[in-house]
């Protein structure tokens, strides 16, 4: 009971008025900068940090946690309406979000992506709030082998459990990894194909790939159509809203398991991208709907959802507790601790208990007010599909190229989002997918370094990768969802001849 007296604490501390205006203006500002693409939710924060330093340090991580919850809101926005993700880990929503758009049901989603937001959240800051010591302590036994065991099993899952071709998949993952090197390489420092292009040292940005791959490819994909959005008599009311409510009990256990897999990949960290992701994978794996995945299944809207916000949520305990940041946004607001004085770490919890309790108090209130502010909004969202593909189409691809500019400030980063957008428009003509591309390019230089630190700890030794029960059950794991397609085959041989066997029997009798 300690911890929820401590818990009350925090609440009398960011119950102010003032605390609670920057709740609202902190979501709104995120929910526009997770609107547009190329910005992000760290940097956001990042860009409006120094807005905070004249605060007291509890007002100013209110207001730029609260920045982060509503990019992670409004991510899902231009995800669902124009299959453009506006953060990264929203490229899983469009997979049923948007067809959900499509077929007029674009209220429905957005209600079910921002409630299902705020679910997966609510259950992290649960778990924060409790189980914060053992959770900092299970953190701390992660090194390169465990970290490339989770990489590997978020890899393997796609292959094994993805629907499509086998072939396909792995022919856009390979593709890119080999974007994924493409740079400086971090351990050894030597450059790798980059042709004596300057601006090519930092790699291909993920945020300018998913604008091309997705945004760009989209709209190509429209024009060929013929210059119109599907979705574009959605309405949306309060009745679309409290139906969708009464639909969502029903998947309470894909919000559950969502939830678990969020908390467990912003921990460790892996972020909120693989969270969303995998759980995408394993929702379509166990759900009975699972085969109308893709086609706009409101249960391919809640996985993703839950586990983003799940794990955006959980990345800041191993920041608070370890001064270990879990995602990006997580190092920028490490980065403003250290400003405001404040050094993370374990003793953060005893020196400054009502600051850590305060910005955990401002969890469940500034996700409350995010889910307020989104549906509140939600007609606002919905009425862009109104518009003219024709009016819309020129403003979009200006907001996109406007997005990835801004990611380096380089010009070459709008021909590499053009030539994504080539790229994403042929992946979908040749029926190719593109989020096993997606994914190895965000995470395949992660996975390398891993890799190759584990390889330097064992001195080539590969079996580093079962060298204790944590990294061995996740590497198993990986390697049976991998080979699952060839595991279930075999199992429908062995079991078929006994089914043949059983009727000829009864034949003969």
């Amino acid at each position: 009971m300690e911890e929820f007296s401590a818990l009350m604490q925090g609440f009398a501390v960011v119950l102010t008025p003032m605390n609670i205006g920057l709740m609202f203006i902190g979501i709104i500002l995120g929910v526009l900068i997770g609107v547009l693409p190329g910005l992000g939710g760290a940097n956001g924060v990042a860009i409006l940090l120094p807005l905070t330093f004249s605060m007291s340090p509890t007002s100013a991580i209110v207001m730029l946690s609260c920045i982060y919850w509503g990019a992670l809101f409004g991510g899902a926005i231009t995800s669902i309406l124009f299959n453009i993700p506006g953060e990264p880990w929203s490229v899983a929503t469009t997979f049923d979000g948007y067809p959900l758009a499509q077929k007029g049901r674009a209220g429905a989603a957005l209600t079910a992506a921002f409630t299902s937001s705020f679910v997966g959240a609510f259950i992290a800051v649960v778990m924060i709030t409790f189980l914060a010591p053992l959770v900092a302590k299970f953190a701390l036994k992660f090194g390169a082998p465990e970290f490339f065991a989770v990489y590997l099993l978020t890899f393997c899952s796609f292959v094994g459990m993805g629907k499509g071709s086998p072939f396909k998949i792995l022919v856009a993952m390979t593709l890119g990894f080999a974007m994924a090197a493409v740079g400086m390489d971090t351990v050894t420092g030597q450059l790798r194909m980059t042709f004596g292009i300057p601006d090519l040292m930092r790699g291909f940005d993920f945020l300018i790939a998913v604008i091309g791959l997705f945004g760009i490819g989209e709209i190509l994909l429209s024009m060929e159509e013929g210059l119109e959005f599907q979705g574009k008599s959605a309405k949306i009311n309060p009745k679309v809203v409290w139906e969708t409510w009464k639909e969502l009990p029903k998947y309470w256990v894909t919000s559950l398991r969502s939830a678990l897999v969020g908390i467990w990949m912003g921990i460790t960290p892996g972020g909120a991208t693989p969270a969303s992701f995998m759980s995408y994978g394993l929702a379509k794996k166990m759900s009975r709907n699972g085969p109308k995945f893709g086609t706009g299944e409101v249960e391919g809207v809640v996985a993703p959802e839950t586990a983003a916000h799940a794990a955006g949520t959980s990345a800041l305990l191993p920041m608070l507790a370890l001064g270990i940041p879990g995602s990006p946004t997580a190092a920028v607001l490490l980065g403003g601790l250290l400003i405001w004085g404040l050094q993370p770490g374990p003793l953060l919890f005893v020196e400054q208990k009502d600051f850590v309790w305060g910005l955990i108090a401002s969890m469940y209130l500034g996700n409350l007010v995010g889910l307020i502010v989104v549906l509140t909004t939600v007609p606002l969202f919905a009425s862009i599909l109104r518009i003219p593909f024709s009016i819309i189409a020129p403003v979009i691809i200006v907001i996109c190229a406007i997005g990835a500019y801004t990611v380096h400030n380089a010009m070459l980063d709008i021909w590499l989002m053009l030539g994504f957008g080539v790229m994403g428009y042929v992946f979908k003509k040749l029926n190719y997918p593109l989020a096993p591309l997606v994914l190895a390019l965000v995470l395949g230089d992660k996975a390398e370094d891993s890799f190759r630190q584990a390889m330097l700890i064992s001195q080539g030794d590969l079996m580093i990768m079962w060298a204790n029960p944590l990294v061995g059950s996740i590497t198993t794991l990986a390697l049976t969802m991998l080979l699952w397609p060839l595991i279930s085959k075999g199992v429908a041989l062995v079991r078929a001849p006994k089914v043949d066997e059983f009727a000829e029997h009864r034949g003969v009798d």
